[in-house]
């Protein structure tokens, strides 16, 4: 790292550690206090040298130009990026804001409404039948066909994420297992959530795996935790949280969506601990039969929450819809890539509505 004075110059670092002491110490050392990490990711060996090699800490850090007289101050140091606000919409292209473009969009708009209608449209973009169902029995259907398309989708978008948030509210997760089948990226999902807690919501806690009749792969945990600098232990140990107002994560091993008899001893467990949240992990790239069968072993296990994964490879997540109508499960995020402090959209209803229906302005 090269630099002009006593730290190095504005612009973004990356590099591999051995722990996160070794990495503070870096940053405060080469890049100095303004400093702040965008990413924390582990690199597990790969080949024979997993044999002789213990997992290490990539980081990438990142220098900011040194403020104008009189601007805001900087943010302070480690702030995670995905705990950034959203660009504002002034940010965002605009559709087609000449009146010229208006004119096009509108007549566009009507012939696919004459060539298809609005009940066409919605199966294009991806609605499911079971959704479809529930706006074609709701009192202002047929309201919604005699809209202009627009107007109609844009209704449309508020209803179905207004049936989607009709549930009940819930306290903040504090004491929750995570349950899902091999391979749904578990406890990706968990680390995932483990940033949030820690970057944007500032509370501590402690993380317990739990490894009884079946391997639980540990996968990033260990080393992710120590960088957050939370604790991990290992079952047998304490699972209620050990400070006031503070969390305890369980990585569970996985389920069978299969066999749900295999699942008795993950359900004695959770009993046994008095582990009543229960967050159900599913892969969204998963067909749909895959996906019932996950979600019908995770409502037996007595799931709380929902996540769903994966979603960078969907390219429709209309199929989604289904899920966010049972008022038994909260949507507590969609994991939308694999970064461990990002990728992480918690307002569910509103970016599955982004992404199968128009803005709703």
């Amino acid at each position: 790292m090269s630099s002009s004075g006593p730290y190095a110059a504005p612009g973004t670092y990356r590099f591999t550690v051995k722990n996160t002491e070794q990495a503070v110490a870096l940053i405060r050392e080469k890049l100095g206090p303004t400093a702040r990490v965008i990413s924390v990711r582990a690199l597990e060996p790969t080949g024979l040298t997993k044999m002789f090699r213990a997992p290490q800490l990539e980081v990438v850090a990142q220098v900011d130009p040194a403020p104008a007289a009189g601007a805001a101050p900087a943010e302070p140091a480690f702030v995670s990026r995905s705990s950034e606000p959203a660009l504002p919409d002034t940010e965002t292209p605009a559709r087609s804001s000449a009146p010229a473009d208006a004119v096009r969009q509108a007549r566009g708009q009507s012939d696919a409404l004459l060539k298809h209608g609005l009940t066409g449209l919605l199966r294009r973009s991806g609605i499911t039948e079971t959704a479809l169902n529930r706006l074609q029995a709701g009192p202002n259907w047929q309201e919604l066909n005699a809209l202009p398309l627009h107007r109609a989708l844009a209704e449309t978008s508020r209803l179905l994420r207004s049936q989607a948030e009709a549930r009940p509210s819930r306290p903040p997760l504090s004491r929750a297992a995570f349950l899902g089948g091999p391979g749904v990226g578990r406890t990706t999902a968990l680390c995932k959530w483990l940033a949030q807690e820690v970057f944007r919501r500032a509370r501590l806690g402690h993380v317990v795996s739990v490894e009884f009749d079946r391997p639980n792969p540990l996968g990033p945990l260990p080393v992710f935790s120590e960088a957050l600098g939370v604790p991990l232990a290992h079952f047998p140990c304490e699972t209620r949280p050990a400070v006031a107002g503070g969390f305890v994560y369980l990585d569970l091993p996985g389920m069978s969506a299969r066999r749900p008899s295999d699942n008795a001893p993950l359900a004695a467990f959770l009993d046994r601990e008095q582990i009543a949240e229960r967050v159900l992990v599913l892969n969204a790239a998963y067909d749909r039969a895959s996906l019932r069968e996950a979600y019908a072993a995770g409502r037996d296990l007595g799931a709380t929450h929902l996540v769903f994964t994966h979603l960078d490879e969907v390219p429709q997540w209309g199929k989604l819809w289904d899920y966010l109508f049972d008022e038994a499960l909260e949507p507590l995020f969609l994991a939308t890539g694999p970064s461990l402090t990002g990728d992480c959209e918690e307002d569910v209803p509103g970016a599955i509505v982004r992404r199968t229906l128009p803005d709703e302005t």
